[in-house]
Order: structure tokens, then sequence, then C-alpha cells
């Protein structure tokens, strides 16, 4: 069986379609429409997997003029209403409603998230243990998914490059920080882990790799599948236009059913904490701030505080504590930078009513 047919043959719920989402699909009047879930995207071109196959695609004109921000688009992970047409392409009509969100900072955009990945139920934050290992990153990962409602594990690669000792002294890091998360290491190159991996690998579940470019996601990917990932550009017989090639976003269903979300590696991860990620990360430091004399305390020079007495008795690490402080700092930055931009848009909204309100009065 090639690839083609390998697709043509598969119903929506072999890459993760439910009872959930076809009640999602009944409660938004779409009966109507073809139900797909977007598969890769790149600058408002989308390709989507449905029962038919795949389709390129395009979203309506009124989807595009309601969308507020660039989070009312389609993301890799999402079910979408669509039509599709003889040819392979479609137009996307609807986003059903998401039940997860991965998302950052947008890389040097003022105020701006940036979507991930959607609908995944599980992260693989990857990272290379012979170069790549960066506990401090950890953190930040596990807060994403926390804020994201995703369950974080920890894949460390390339395990082949490393002796025992070495292995050990990392889980041991881990494990001074990071609590109740499960940890594969596994060697791409021996395959050693891999059959504990594949294990939690579950059917209908989607899972997404986050990590930096070069740590082994791509092999990690090509194993996981079964086989290799095409990433040359296909041409379109309708539009005649290279599709979008894997070195962005893409999702991928698995030989035992799993579905896979690759992505590029990340060099900036800034964090969009919009619930309790920080809380949940660093629980012990939050769990010890209820006991601080002052309600807004900071945790860093003030009387009575619990978080600082600890930390100088040894019983929190200095730098997870560090990471903490730097991360709280970057989420309320982010946090008054949307506030501003959002000032921004309802000022400029109020001119525009304004200048068309002058406008009729001059006609009249």
């Amino acid at each position: 069986m090639n690839r083609s047919q390998y697709k043509l043959k598969m119903k929506l719920e072999d890459f993760g379609y439910n009872e959930k989402l076809e009640k999602l699909r009944i409660e938004n009047n779409l009966k109507d429409f073809e139900i797909g879930r977007v598969v890769s995207e790149h600058k408002e071109r989308f390709i989507v997997k449905t029962e038919k196959g795949e389709f390129e695609a395009e979203i309506t004109g009124n989807l595009r003029f309601l969308a507020k921000s660039r989070e009312d688009f389609p993301a890799v992970g999402d079910w979408v209403a669509l039509t599709t047409y003889d040819s392979d392409f479609s137009i996307i009509h609807k986003i059903l409603p998401r039940f997860s969100i991965i998302s950052r900072q947008g890389v040097g955009q003022f105020g701006e998230i940036q979507i991930i990945a959607t609908n995944i139920d599980y992260a693989l934050l990857v990272q290379a243990v012979d170069r790549d290992f960066n506990i401090n990153r950890l953190e930040r990962y596990l807060t994403i998914c926390y804020s994201s409602k995703v369950v974080p594990i920890i894949v460390l690669t390339k395990t082949d490059l490393i002796n025992e000792q070495v292995k050990a002294e990392i889980f041991e890091s881990i494990n001074q920080r990071i609590k109740n998360i499960t940890v594969f290491a596994i060697s791409n190159e021996t395959q050693e882990g891999y059959e504990a991996l594949k294990r939690i690998i579950e059917k209908g579940k989607t899972f997404c790799m986050l990590g930096s470019s070069g740590v082994g996601k791509s092999t990690l990917m090509n194993n996981l599948c079964g086989r290799t990932i095409m990433r040359t550009d296909a041409i379109s017989q309708s539009t005649s236009k290279g599709r979008h090639v894997t070195s962005h976003r893409e999702l991928v269903v698995l030989e035992d059913g799993g579905i896979l979300v690759d992505n590029p590696g990340m060099r900036e991860v800034g964090i969009v904490d919009k619930t309790d990620g920080l809380e949940t990360t660093f629980d012990l430091i939050f769990s010890l701030s209820k006991n601080c004399k002052f309600k807004d305390c900071t945790h860093t020079n003030e009387i009575g505080c619990s978080v600082f007495e600890a930390l100088e008795k040894g019983e929190i690490d200095v730098a997870s504590y560090e990471n903490y402080l730097k991360m709280e700092k970057e989420k309320t930055h982010f946090e008054s930078s949307v506030a501003e931009r959002r000032k921004k848009d309802k000022d400029f909204g109020k001119f525009v009513k304004n200048f068309k309100k002058d406008m009729k009065k001059n006609k009249d």
C-alpha cells in the first residue's frame, strides 16, 4: 500500500475524531459540512485531512473578517467544517471548539500569541543529552503544557553519546526539580528505549513534539511512524502551487494508531501563562507563598517571606527559584503588553467610528 492509498482508506476516527467532537459538530449546526483535521499550514494556506484524502484549503472571507487575531485562524490539529471540491481544493467555513491549545509568545510580535498546535493530549518534551539538555527550558515547556491542559512527557535523546554516569546525573537533576513526570531515555542510533516509549502511544490520542533544532525530533518521528516522512514539495494539480513541507508543523498518523505533530525547532519559548501553568510547575514555591506576610509578596527581599526563608534553608533549589522569578517577570510583562495592545486597538476602533460619524454629518 503506497502513502496516498494509506491516507485515502483512513477514517475520521483514525486521526482523532470522537463522540465529543461529533457532539460539538451537531451543537454548532455543522452537519451539512464535511469534517477534516488540519495537518499542516503555512501563511494561511492549509492542508486538511478528510476521509476522502488530503485537500488544500483556504478560509472563507467571513471567517477572515470575523477574526480578531491570529488565534482565530485554523492551526495544525484543528478540526474544521469544510466544503471539498472534485479537485484537491476545499474551503474552510468554521473551526470546531478546541479542547487544548499549545501556544507561546509570538516571536518579535508585540503582545501577540502564536499557536503551536491544538487539540493535543500529550506533549513530548524532547532534549538531546549530549549538548541540548537544559532543565530551565524543561520547566518552561512544563509551564506551557500545564497552561494548555496538555500532559507533558520528557524524552531524552542521543543517549548513546553519553556514559551511564552522565545519564544517572541527568536523571538525578530532573528528579530534584521536576516531580511526577514520566521520563524516557532513547537512542535513535541503537533504538534503546523505543519499545517503552511506543507503549505509551495510544490510538486516537494526539502527541506533539516540542524541542530545539537538532535534538532528533525528525528521526524520532520517522522511527515512531515506521516509515520515512516525505519532506519534498508536492505540486497541487488544481492550483499549481507547491504544498507545505514538514519543515514547518505537520500532523501524522502513526502505525499503531497514535497521532503525532512534528514542530520546527524553537529557539524562543515565551510563556503566555493564562491559568495555573506556573503554579503547577513551581508548586512548592506557590504552596509556601500562602504563608508569606504580605499578599503581594514578590518573594525577593520582603520581611516575612516564606519562600525566601525556605530558600535560605536550602529547601528550594536556587536555580529553580531564579528560573521561576524570570518566568514570572516575563509573564507579567507579556500580560501588560497584551493589555496595552488591546487598548490601542480599542482606541483605534473608536477613532474609526468617530471618523465615520463625522463624515456622515458633513455629507448631511
